[in-house]
């Protein structure tokens, strides 16, 4: 049986901020429909139920989760019908960014305005600078982590053979891709497979990759070449036409995670900390980058270094899911303002309109 759905994340909380991937993720779309208006006006509950329409009647849907509440959803694609489903808010969504027509639906107007006074909008203003100072704590620890992760990178490629690296790109472009290349240079889609949330580190990669029948686990050390590895197959395969799917890394979006391949049934991934997996089926294969690239007893060498660097590192990376779960501690009490405030027949007319624009699409 084929499952009717994939998860991803097209928003992260990032060494650099908040990043978004939805301009790519959402590329080649005949329709996106954006849902506008405060949180807390029910527009995820409305798109699950969407979901969950398109889903009953055997349609494949892409479903975009929340990195600052992984059960709730930012967005859906429903595959066969080329249309997206977005929340514009969380997704600071511009026509400019829009994949095909753009049609928007204002929550906003379910407010009942009588319901907010002007000592509740004051509240939420002053949480609304809470919650910008929770996130902006946030990635400033990320930050500090990601310029730790550097030094601790460092110690490994000092005692890293390049050509050893770029021999193993090599080889795998030519078992890869040989005699699957098009004329045409194709365009790679980029995606999260993972996020980092108020409770820590989540991903989709073992749903992601359950039903392709090759798994390439990438092991290794920070800086042992996994993230560049990638880069290297990925610009190979859009030269050569070949389509893939680019996962970046949710903690630094600059770096790379993991490749699928679909019509290649092929998947090749960072399988270390905090996504760590290990084959477990017929398929599944290790990549060792360590063992095959850097000088013997590089982590006896630097053992000492390495072990303090590993404490400050996962310091700041707790500092900073904390900031994240006081970030949606502040989002949930703006959200119960607004959700007391909805009126809720009118989300369900909003809900009818969409559910008739979407499936509209299939006649």
């Amino acid at each position: 049986m084929i499952e009717n759905a994939s998860h991803y994340f097209a928003r992260g909380n990032t060494a650099h901020g908040a990043h978004f991937l939805y301009k790519s993720a959402f590329q080649g779309l005949n329709k996106t429909l954006v849902l506008m208006g405060p949180p807390g006006t029910g527009k995820s509950t409305i798109i699950r139920k969407l979901a969950d329409g398109l889903v009953s009647r055997g349609q494949h849907v892409q479903y975009f989760h929340s990195p600052l509440r992984p059960d709730e959803l930012d967005g859906i694609i429903a595959t066969e019908l080329k249309v997206g489903i977005v929340d514009g808010q969380a997704c600071e969504w511009t026509i400019e960014g829009s994949a095909g027509a753009t049609t928007e639906f204002d929550f906003g107007t379910a407010i009942d305005n009588r319901g907010i006074s002007t000592e509740t909008l004051g509240m939420i203003e002053e949480l609304k600078g809470e919650l910008t100072d929770a996130y902006s704590k946030a990635y400033e620890s990320f930050a500090t982590a990601l310029r730790i992760h550097d030094e601790w990178e460092k110690l490994y490629i000092e005692s890293m053979e390049f050509d050893k690296a770029d021999q193993i790109a090599q080889e795998l472009i030519q078992e890869l891709y040989d005699g699957h290349e098009n004329e045409i240079p194709s365009n790679g889609r980029h995606l999260f497979f993972g996020a980092a949330t108020p409770k820590g580190a989540f991903d989709f990669i073992q749903s992601l990759t359950a039903s392709l029948n090759r798994r390439i686990f990438i092991k290794g050390r920070p800086g042992s070449g996994k993230s560049t590895l990638l880069k290297k197959l990925a610009a190979a395969a859009e030269k050569k036409g070949i389509d893939v799917q680019v996962y970046h890394c949710g903690f630094d979006p600059n770096s790379l995670d993991m490749l699928i391949f679909p019509k290649l049934s092929t998947a090749i991934f960072d399988s270390t900390a905090p996504h760590e997996y290990f084959p477990d089926r017929d398929g599944d294969e290790i990549l060792d980058m360590y063992e095959r690239t850097m000088t013997p007893g590089t982590d006896e060498t630097y053992a000492a270094e390495i072990a303090v660097i590993k404490e400050r590192y996962s310091a700041k990376m707790k500092e900073a899911t904390s900031h994240l779960a006081a970030a949606e501690a502040v989002d949930s009490q703006i959200k119960s303002f607004y959700t007391a405030a909805t009126k809720f027949p009118i989300v369900e007319e909003l809900y009818l309109q969409l559910q008739s624009e979407l499936f509209n699409q299939s006649l």
